[in-house]
Formats: C-alpha cells, sequence, structure tokens
C-alpha cells in the first residue's frame, strides 16, 4: 500500500510539475508575440524548435491563416517533431531539416523568427544568420533569447564547435549584437530580465 502512495503522489507531482511547464511557455509565448507583433495571419519561424513547445503554442495563436516554421538540425529530433505536430492535428506547421551553416527557411516565408536558448550552439553563425536574414520579409523581427555564458556550465554540459568568442556555455550579447547587425539587421528593443535568468534581443530588417 505505501508503494502504491508514494506512486500515486509521485504522479501527481509529475502532472504538476507539467502543469506549470505548460503555463510558463504559454506565457513566454505570449509576451513573444507581442514582441514579434503577430496577428492571425502572421509567419513565424521556431529555430532550433527542440520538443516543439512553443511551436505548438505558436501555431495555435496564428490563426485562422498564419503559419508556423519549425525547424532542427538532428534528425531525430526532426522526426520527432513531425509526429508531435501530426498528433496534435497542426495543419498550420511546417518541419525543416536545418543543417550547421543553414536554416534551411524558404526566402521571404516570415514576418518574424526567434531563436531560444538556441544561438549558442550555432557553429557557423555568419552562415547561419544569412538564411535567417534571407527568411524575413521587410521590416520582420528577429528575436534571440539566451543566456551569458558559464565556464562552470561548459565543464558539464560543453558546447563543442562553436567560436571561441562565447567564452563558455552561453553567449554574451554584445557578440550576438555584432553578429546579427554585421548582416544587415538592426537591435530594437532588449530585455534583460527574460523569464530562466535569459535575456531577450530583438532586431529588425529594413524594407
Amino acid at each position: 500500500m505505501g508503494i502504491l502512495i508514494a506512486a500515486g503522489v509521485a504522479a501527481l507531482g509529475w502532472v504538476g510539475y507539467r502543469a506549470i511547464a505548460a503555463r510558463r511557455v504559454a506565457q513566454e509565448t505570449d509576451r513573444l508575440a507581442e514582441i514579434l507583433r503577430l496577428g492571425p495571419d502572421s509567419r513565424v519561424a521556431d529555430v532550433g524548435a527542440g520538443n516543439g513547445a512553443f511551436t505548438r503554442q505558436f501555431a495555435s495563436r496564428v490563426v485562422p491563416s498564419g503559419h508556423v516554421f519549425a525547424t532542427e538540425i538532428d534528425a531525430a529530433a526532426v522526426d520527432a517533431l513531425r509526429t508531435s505536430v501530426a498528433r496534435a492535428g497542426l495543419k498550420n506547421v511546417t518541419v525543416i531539416q536545418a543543417e550547421p551553416d543553414a536554416t534551411g527557411l524558404p526566402v521571404g516565408c516570415c514576418n518574424a523568427a526567434f531563436l531560444r536558448g538556441v544561438y549558442h550552439h550555432v557553429t557557423l553563425p555568419v552562415e547561419t544568420n544569412l538564411t535567417l536574414v534571407e527568411a524575413l520579409r521587410p521590416q520582420g523581427r528577429l528575436a534571440i533569447i539566451d543566456f551569458e555564458p558559464s565556464w562552470l556550465l561548459s565543464v558539464f554540459i560543453p558546447v563543442r564547435d562553436v567560436p571561441s568568442n562565447r567564452g563558455g556555455h552561453g553567449v554574451p550579447p554584445a557578440v550576438v549584437i555584432t553578429e546579427l547587425e554585421r548582416v544587415g539587421l538592426t537591435l530594437i528593443d532588449r530585455h534583460n530580465n527574460w523569464p530562466g535568468g535569459q535575456y531577450c534581443l530583438v532586431f529588425q530588417r529594413g524594407v
């Protein structure tokens, strides 16, 4: 009986954790949607979509005529994303296989794009950033959500093959700004108090 009670408590704890996590994703999506000026017909790219939590949230917001592009480099992650999207019955999501030097996004496909906890993993920023710019429509916005580098974190969770100017696991905001301004984007907003101890840099493409 004691084992059953313990298992029940653990299950309830897991359900509670998932509910809290889902609420945080929804709240962050609301904030991002406002920053990126998304509406019911917007087309947005979730670059490095991971498990697709934000992809699914955005897909429910850009309706009835919007679209979400979700990219991942790892083939297994791409397959998992496609399965997740299919199970959720989302018809307004396209999952794309990215490459180390390219997002894979179609030219001019998006009003907005975001990378959440992804930019510090980018191994070829110049090449990748050029494809980000090409994917954005005139006046399109790009949000980079990331965190300051941590030497300690890099010891336990190393990031491989990234440029040496990262300074550890993470990326300094100044580096992000320099690299994206170099490919023609303009920094228009900055949020230093993003959830999870992160920052959010917002860029815009010209006409």
